[in-house]
């Protein structure tokens, strides 16, 4: 991956260094076919910079802890229709939101935490 990048970054200063030529040539004598070839050699390093960046990128992982002061246990989820045990391999997250369907009368309801006092 490293020598990718390398090569890339190699390619992309030989391609802005003839791009940066052909545009003072097309400055000192107009013709535009040293202005296209300057503006096309650009967009084919932009194109190599682009294409570096997404075959040598990384996924990030994000890790997240919880620490604790105490005892903690699991409270247990009842169904609020029907009083059923639900467990918790049964719970659904959508749009950020805890869902469950109870597995005895089949309604689906949000998994809630109910406060202590």
């Amino acid at each position: 991956m490293k020598a990718i990048a390398i090569l890339g970054a190699i390619a992309v200063a030989v391609l802005f260094f003839f791009a940066v030529i052909f545009a003072l040539a097309a400055s000192v004598q107009a013709t535009t076919a040293r202005f296209a070839t300057s503006s096309i050699l650009f967009i084919i390093g932009l194109a190599v910079i682009v294409g570096i960046y997404y075959t040598t990128r990384k996924p990030k992982t994000v890790i997240q802890r919880l620490e604790v002061s105490g005892q903690m246990a699991a409270a247990q989820i009842k169904c609020p229709n029907c009083g059923g045990s639900i467990n918790a391999d049964q719970i659904k997250i959508n749009a950020g939101v805890p869902y469950v369907k109870c597995p005895y009368c089949g309604t689906p309801f949000e998994v809630t935490e109910e406060p202590k006092w």
